[in-house]
């Protein structure tokens, strides 16, 4: 017996070691260098197109768009595997060698004559050679490991951090906190270093440029497995999509029951404890009945040792409650595709926008094209210290008044509207002037560049915070799989808005908006339709937020009264 409870209390002893701080230094490391890979090929990645691949703006939007699309799409399935087959530990180390499999794809497409078209001198990039079959095949193929990285390491980064902590505790709300200031802030530092170091990098040599981030998504794969035995491993709880199944099959076939409209004791519910790792008890809520429907207990559905005789016929309260979380979450979800589309113009237009603009910075030097973007990265790093130490606790302290995620999120929307239609604005300044005067400053950009950055601090953080506040602790892997989800959809989104603007908007007698000449199309008036439809979008948003209902349970918001520290 002695050896025996020795044995336990060293074992005891040994998890009490793990997690915390030490494991965190080694996530956040791996996670900080591999955005630095995976940013640092796709912050310039259109110019890469467009100079190199001899695309036309269109064509390498579409290229783009749908290579985002992709690899946002695939955090839902690595949220899948993660969370019912190998965990996300596995998950994060197998997709980290895809991810570095991908950018040496890449950094070989740059670096070798015959994978790409032969050079050309010609200011017209679409005048050159075309790639051919083979060479658009490799660019295609580092293109899809880098989405099967991103599918791995997306859903899985956020939830593996949260996993080292005992959210049970203060101590561990507190830490779990800070990790995510932590990552946040080291987000944004990469987007200006990769923004900024690395195209400028990219501007002298594609092979420099590119294999820089290869070499630190190397580095990220060998300091994820230094920490390895420091990490809390949570075992993977089984599909959460067989689970959302069995409900809808469960409802179902007992949707001849009647059940009262509010609870009042007449109808056994099947309300067992829930599962262990599973902190958050959800209780029965009035909204969505017709699923309550599958947690009723009829006569045959239990044995005798009070379990389900059948899976697909009988769920549990928690089950249901799960379901209905998701539910819940869709419409708001659907409703921050339009503010990313805006955005997504950053990464496109707007760089062959500042390609027609001046960027000199003195006499001597002149801004990569690609690198205006980082005044949007700026303005979130200057942003979110002053709203989170500064107006947070300011509103509180004088009004008693707090936004909740859902105002954040509305706000947010407001300044992508607002963002669309000053980039519109500055456009058609710009075509004026470069056909009359002399070309544009390119810090023209700088106001339309600034709202997207406050869209980026309101409504996409509060999409993230949202969507982990919304869920139950075992389906943050889902949760955390919506926001790319989000950007997958605004891709392909842009990509049919794209296709079909090229395609329509012109006559035989007038070039279309999207001309590859920016100074012959009207590259405003394609802001302009994103800033109606965002309109459109904030009164759809307004309908949907007005009518959801939280989460049974604390919410976030509630606890940063008496906890600023908690406020991202």
């Amino acid at each position: 017996m002695e050896v025996v409870e020795d044995s336990m209390n060293r074992k005891f002893l040994q998890e009490k070691k793990r997690g915390g701080w030490r494991a965190i230094t080694f996530i956040l490391g791996n996670e900080t260098l591999e955005k630095l890979g995976s940013i640092g090929v796709s912050a310039n990645f259109m110019l890469y197109l467009r100079n190199v691949f001899h695309m036309e703006p269109v064509e390498a939007s579409n290229v783009y768009y749908l290579w985002m699309g992709l690899t946002n799409f695939a955090p839902l399935l690595g949220a899948l595997i993660s969370d019912a087959y190998i965990g996300r530990f596995k998950t994060i180390a197998y997709a980290s060698f895809f991810a570095l499999l991908g950018l040496m794809t890449m950094t070989l497409t740059a670096s070798l004559p015959h994978l790409h078209p032969p050079p050309c001198n010609n200011p017209h990039p679409d005048e050159c050679d075309d790639p051919n079959k083979l060479q658009l095949g490799i660019l295609f193929l580092g293109l899809a490991f880098l989405s099967i990285g991103s599918g791995g390491i997306r859903p899985c980064s956020i939830p593996f951090g949260v996993d080292q902590f005992d959210q049970r505790t203060e101590q561990g709300l507190k830490g779990m906190a800070s990790f995510f200031n932590w990552y946040y802030l080291t987000l944004t530092m990469v987007l200006i270093f990769s923004h900024t170091v690395v195209v400028y990098l990219q501007t002298v040599s594609w092979v420099i440029g590119f294999s820089i981030p290869t070499g630190l998504m190397a580095c990220a794969v060998v300091m994820f497995f230094v920490g390895t035995r420091f990490y809390v491993y949570v075992k993977p709880e089984g599909s959460v999509f067989s689970g959302i199944a069995r409900v809808i099959v469960a409802a179902r076939k007992k949707r001849n029951l009647e059940i009262p409209a509010v609870d009042d004791g007449t109808v056994e519910y099947y309300d067992p404890p829930v599962k262990p790792g599973v902190l958050s008890k959800l209780p029965l809520t009035s909204q969505f009945k017709f699923l309550d429907k599958g947690a009723v207990i009829a006569e045959g559905d239990l044995t005798s040792e009070g379990v389900p005789a059948h899976k697909w016929r009988l769920c549990s309260v928690q089950e249901v409650e799960e379901v209905k979380c998701l539910i819940r979450v869709v419409p708001i979800w659907s409703a921050g595709i339009i503010s990313i589309v805006a955005m997504s113009t950053q990464a496109t237009f707007i760089v062959f926008q500042a390609m027609k603009m001046d960027r000199h910075m003195g006499p001597h030097f002149e801004i990569p094209a690609a690198s205006v973007v980082v005044i949007s990265y700026i303005t979130i790093g200057i942003w979110l210290p002053i709203y989170d130490r500064l107006l947070v606790p300011s509103l509180w302290r004088i009004r008693k008044f707090r936004f909740t995620l859902l105002q954040r999120m509305g706000i947010g929307i407001i300044f992508a509207i607002l963002s669309m239609f000053t980039a519109g604005f500055v456009e058609g300044v710009r075509r004026t002037r470069d056909t009359t005067v002399t070309q544009t400053s390119v810090f023209w950009l700088a106001v339309p560049l600034i709202l997207m950055g406050f869209c980026e601090s309101f409504n996409f953080i509060g999409q993230i915070e949202f969507f982990n506040s919304q869920f139950p602790e075992h389906m943050r892997s889902i949760a955390n799989s919506l926001f790319p989800l989000s950007f997958a959809a605004a891709n392909y989104l842009s990509s049919l808005l794209v296709t079909t603007v090229h395609k329509f908007s012109g006559t035989k007698d007038q070039p279309d908006w999207l001309n590859k000449d920016l100074d012959k199309g009207k590259l405003d008036y394609y802001y302009y339709t994103i800033a109606g439809l965002g309109v459109v979008n904030l009164v759809y948003f307004w309908y949907c937020a007005r009518n959801y209902q939280y989460k049974a349970g604390p919410q976030s918001e509630d606890i940063k009264e008496e906890k600023p520290f908690l406020d991202i």
